[in-house]
């Protein structure tokens, strides 16, 4: 009875600890303590190189992040014949009423009613990275599913050098993003990057010269370009796979039947990838929230904010501006919120296998 209490399976204990031991020393080591760390340091607020002075601060880290602060708008004064910017507007009524924007910096105005007001946040930068995560994800998932897609299809196909072909559309993953993203800033470089150069070889020497990185309009969709190009070799090998498990049978009474190509990829093609296009999307998602070395190489969260993400932004704040604790805090919402869209995959996906 002893014998079989101290087995596992048909493992002893000690040979389970031998084999499980390292692995599961290097899980609590670099992944549970790192983040009991960070969950107890966002209800502080510990700094990188001033942890001696540590203080119990609660929610304040949680609520620093969402606080917002909305005042109706002054008179519209003017400058030059021209009304002041909301952001001047902000500025002088806080000159006025210090004590009332205390900690508030001017984020965006709106009309709501007839009304024009003034909303400030407590970290502006943290709203304005939220937006541009969600902006990112709206960019990439479609263009870069849409290339995997077009590019699992092709390389289906029964032709000779169709397994180079993969080789090369894979290649881009295997190759760090930290090379990618630099090879892509010379690529986009507006004086001498070879995209501008092609638009003047096209359209000669009054070609536009687009800005890819240094112009607010430009420079999420640049990025976003550049990591669907990178990233889209992966979700290919799984489009890959789904398409090799349709029923070759199927494609064979479609031709009996006298069904078009495009007919089969209706009816067949896509129905049989349903649950691959639905992991493909989400997974796909859930990484392109993930968004920082792009962002770190290319942009440094500029210009103006406009590349400046949740990840960014949290490791900007926790080790460049040493504020550990609100770091953490930005992390810790970033894990919930990615913990939440899981398991909205996993149940729908459990939802289209019924």
């Amino acid at each position: 009875m002893a014998s079989s209490a101290s087995r596992f399976g048909h493992a002893r204990w000690s040979e389970v600890a031998v084999l499980a031991g390292p692995a599961l020393l290097l899980f609590t080591g670099f992944v549970l303590l790192p983040f009991v760390m960070a969950v107890v340091f966002s209800f502080t607020n510990v700094k990188l190189l001033q942890t001696d002075r540590i203080e119990w601060t609660g929610l304040d880290n949680y609520t620093r992040m969402f606080a917002l602060k909305a005042v109706e708008a002054p008179p519209a004064a003017s400058m030059a014949g021209q009304p002041l910017p909301a952001s001047r507007q902000w500025r002088a009524l806080k000159r006025a009423a210090p004590a009332d924007f205390e900690g508030y910096q001017y984020l965006s105005d709106l009309s709501l009613g007839g009304r024009h007001y003034l909303v400030g946040a407590r970290d502006p930068q943290f709203l304005r990275s939220i937006a541009n995560t969600f902006l990112f994800a709206l960019l990439v998932v479609p263009l870069q599913t849409a290339l995997a897609f077009a590019m699992a299809l092709w390389v289906n196909q029964a032709f000779r050098g169709r397994v180079l072909l993969r080789t090369v559309f894979f290649s881009p993953v295997v190759t760090s993003m930290v090379v990618v993203a630099a090879i892509w800033g010379l690529i986009l470089h507006t004086e001498a990057g070879l995209a501008n150069q092609v638009l003047r070889e096209i359209f000669g020497a009054d070609a536009p010269q687009p800005d890819w990185l240094g112009d607010p309009h430009l420079a999420m969709l640049s990025i976003a370009i550049m990591s669907a190009w990178q990233g889209a070799g992966f979700q290919m090998l799984i489009f890959l796979s789904g398409l090799q498990g349709i029923s070759i049978e199927q494609y064979e009474a479609a031709d009996v039947m006298g069904a078009s190509r495009w007919q089969k990829f209706i009816y067949i093609t896509l129905p049989g990838l349903k649950r691959t296009l639905v992991f493909v999307g989400l997974s796909t998602t859930i990484m392109a929230f993930g968004l920082f070395t792009q962002v770190d190489v290319l942009t440094g969260g500029g210009p103006m904010d406009a590349t400046s993400t949740l990840i960014f932004h949290s490791m900007r704040v926790g080790f460049r501006e040493q504020d550990i604790a609100y770091g953490s805090a930005m992390t810790l919402f970033f894990f919930l919120f990615v913990l939440l869209l899981s398991l909205g995959q996993k149940r729908l996906m459990e939802r289209l296998g019924r």
